[in-house]
């Protein structure tokens, strides 16, 4: 055996123990399936010690370590480069630790975020919590009014948060001159993409012409991409480098890596994700037109919808002549709507405790339907005039048949307000 050879040597192992660890057997290497090999370590072995020196892995060009990736997790990442047009992509453990990494790589003493105030709640925690205690300012700019966010961009503010459409009350903001903006005052701009999940809209490519998009897509990938509901996972997508090392190199220096298991099952998700983001759209603008009919209901929330707040520019981003699906474009399966105001939470919440398909429960994108009611005011620092006066609750539609879950919200409906 040379110096560089590193294959167990059986002449080596007298003992049983040793045998079943050097066993020497190594399996042809030319099988194929469906599905990419899970590989699991954290410790990668190494030819000798020159390959250890140079094995680089910040280029994707070979593995050191089972925290800096494998073939599993390498394909993964080039798999949702794929979904939502970027050439880089980093896993993190979930939606939420997407969006703190970005904002930790890219935020110093000093600097300045701004988040649309019907962004996903964490966010603003988030700058709440930690980045203030690290002296990063934030300040909540309206998502439905261009001007406000021109207003508030200062020489201090480094970082915008973007979401489309905003969360529970899914206002669709006019994304195409938001990032038009920043690009002009040279501010970063980072879209939190889980509604769109790469199939709604290309965050990449917001004008068909390659022209204008964001500079970061945060996905959570424990919706769409794994549709089980069992797998807690984000990503961070970038197309420009040098921003892209920025925030690998703050991902590595954070210890931030996900399972192998957890990579394999959102690997065989993926293929199917269209098929049921768009079964799920279908069913559930057939739900929120049915229940935009029924009297307690004083406004429906969703932005495919004519009358919605922000579904012109929902229509200029993600209508039919984007090349929608079908004559309606493309929508996630998430809806909210406004209970009217005649009747109070205790009458909102039975209807919430009545249904029997729907459960309650966080998170969405999974093949059961969820339901959760909300107290708006907790949740905003601004007055929302667009909203109807009543209690916001959101529907997260699955994969049951549409026929069924109408007939489950009608006896509800029936049950809570008569």
């Amino acid at each position: 055996m040379t110096q560089a050879d590193h294959r167990p040597d059986p002449s080596c192992a007298s003992r049983l123990p040793t045998q079943l660890i050097h066993h020497p057997y190594q399996p042809p290497q030319d099988f194929a399936g469906p599905q990419p090999a899970v590989h699991k370590a954290s410790t990668v072995f190494f030819e000798n010690v020159q390959a250890m020196r140079e094995r680089r892995w910040l280029d994707k060009s070979s593995y050191t370590y089972g925290l800096h990736g494998t073939p599993t997790t390498y394909t993964l990442e080039e798999r949702l480069c794929a979904l939502e047009g970027g050439l880089q992509c980093l896993l993190v453990p979930s939606g939420l630790a997407a969006i703190a990494t970005v904002s930790l790589a890219l935020l110093r003493t000093g600097d300045e975020v701004l988040i649309p105030d019907n962004v996903y709640g964490p966010n603003k925690t988030l700058a709440e919590g930690e980045l203030a205690h690290f002296g990063i300012t934030h300040q909540y700019y309206d998502p439905t009014d261009v001007a406000d966010l021109a207003a508030r961009i200062t020489p201090a503010t480094r970082l915008v948060w973007l979401e489309a459409p905003g969360s529970v009350t899914m206002e669709f903001p006019d994304l195409i001159a938001q990032v038009r903006l920043c690009r002009e005052k040279g501010v970063t701009t980072v879209l939190d993409n889980t509604w769109g999940a790469g199939l709604a809209f290309r965050p990449f490519d917001l004008l068909g012409d390659g022209s204008l998009g964001v500079d970061v897509s945060a996905h959570a990938l424990t919706k769409y991409p794994s549709g089980g509901g069992d797998v807690l996972m984000g990503s961070i997508v970038t197309r420009n480098q040098p921003l892209h090392m920025r925030i690998k190199l703050a991902h590595m220096r954070l210890g931030l890596g996900v399972g192998a298991n957890d990579a394999e099952a959102v690997l065989r998700s993926l293929p199917s994700i269209a098929l049921r983001y768009h079964a799920q759209d279908r069913a559930a603008r057939q739900l929120a037109r049915w229940l935009s009919t029924q009297s307690a209901v004083a406004q429906v929330l969703h932005p495919a919808l004519p009358g919605a707040p922000g579904h012109a520019h929902w229509q200029q981003l993600c209508g039919a002549s984007r090349g929608g699906e079908g004559l309606e474009g493309v929508a996630a399966g998430l809806f909210s709507v406004v209970i009217d105001a005649r009747f109070g939470q205790d009458a909102v919440d039975r209807f919430c405790d009545h249904l029997r398909l729907f459960r309650l429960g966080y998170s969405w994108g999974g093949p059961v339907s969820l339901v959760v009611p909300y107290e708006l005011s907790e949740m905003r620092s601004r007055a929302t005039p667009h909203l109807r006066a009543g209690t916001v609750v959101r529907f997260a539609i699955g994969l049951e048949d549409p026929a069924d879950l109408q007939a489950d919200l009608a006896q509800a409906l029936h049950a809570a307000f008569g």
